[in-house]
């Protein structure tokens, strides 16, 4: 019997229809202008704006218009990207005062009926250049709410088997493990703007992630982190954080069952018994 894979081709009539499709998606439709906020703090006095034109197509992008834009007519523009499909964040910057991520985002629809695109750095976030912001506090305080599972034994550093763990627990914390660290909750967030120290809303939603993770045991270690002045008391609930972000977290929601769990702690309640390892299963070999 034979095993040699055979090729596969598209059938002539779908492979027609696939190129067409394909040419009317990348056809140029329309000029559009791009105004976009230059700035180096080490060599310049102030921010001021560029404008650059270009022909846009149905499936064009803002990261794909600032490639080009980078590529053919300002080789000093400062951005950052990487993934180019959603997931790495990289690429989160103000489309129209809008937080939101250019490898996203069509170029056709930001600009809707008008011809003009204004594109500006993350709010809240110091310019490292043009588009790019310096992410150093945002990290330092993802990092502060220790985002780690946080058990006082030594199953984690010599696993014997699984953690046990139902899909109702597994639901309590899933929708925030979509975070993507792109920043755009921290720069939507007006007591962000007003409070530097403030933990922010990304920093915070992961610190309730972890918390009601059935694997987890690291209560009192991030309550003494979360239960302060800058903590998660700050947040005023406007919302905003989850209004922007990319991927459908609800930061704000993460936020409020937070301080809920704090207050519920101080009455003696704890979100969960920490669950036990499965035994690990060995399959031994027959004897023969």
């Amino acid at each position: 019997m034979s095993t040699e894979a055979k090729e596969y081709t598209l059938p002539p009539e779908v492979l027609e229809e696939t190129v067409k499709a394909s040419e009317e998606l990348w056809k140029p439709i329309k000029k559009v202008k791009f105004r976009i906020y230059k700035y180096n703090p080490k060599k310049d006095y102030a921010p001021h704006w560029e404008e650059y034109e270009l022909e846009v197509s149905k499936g064009m992008t803002i990261l794909d218009a600032l490639l080009e834009i980078k590529g053919e007519k300002d080789h000093t523009l400062g951005m950052r990207y990487s993934c180019r499909m959603g997931l790495c964040g990289s690429c989160a910057m103000m489309i129209n005062g809008k937080q939101m991520l250019a490898c996203q985002t069509r170029v056709i629809e930001a600009a809707g009926d008008g011809d003009v695109i204004e594109l500006r750095p993350l709010e809240n976030f110091p310019v490292t250049r043009d588009l790019a912001t310096d992410f150093t506090s945002f990290f330092e305080k993802h990092k502060a709410v220790k985002p780690w599972i946080i058990r006082d034994e030594e199953e984690l550093d010599n696993p014997t088997g699984p953690y046990k763990q139902t899909i109702e627990e597994y639901a309590k914390y899933y929708q925030f493990t979509d975070c993507i660290k792109c920043g755009a909750c921290l720069s939507a967030c007006p007591t962000a703007a007003t409070d530097y120290e403030y933990l922010g809303p990304q920093a915070l939603a992961q610190a309730y992630r972890y918390l009601v993770d059935s694997r987890d045991n690291g209560l009192d270690e991030r309550i003494a982190v979360v239960d302060v002045a800058h903590g998660c008391w700050r947040c005023h609930f406007a919302g905003s954080c989850s209004d922007v972000c990319p991927r459908g977290v609800d930061p704000a929601q993460g936020i409020q069952l937070l301080k809920g769990l704090i207050i519920r702690r101080k009455f003696g309640f704890k979100p969960h018994k920490p669950t036990e390892a499965l035994p690990a299963k060995i399959a031994k070999k027959k004897e023969q």
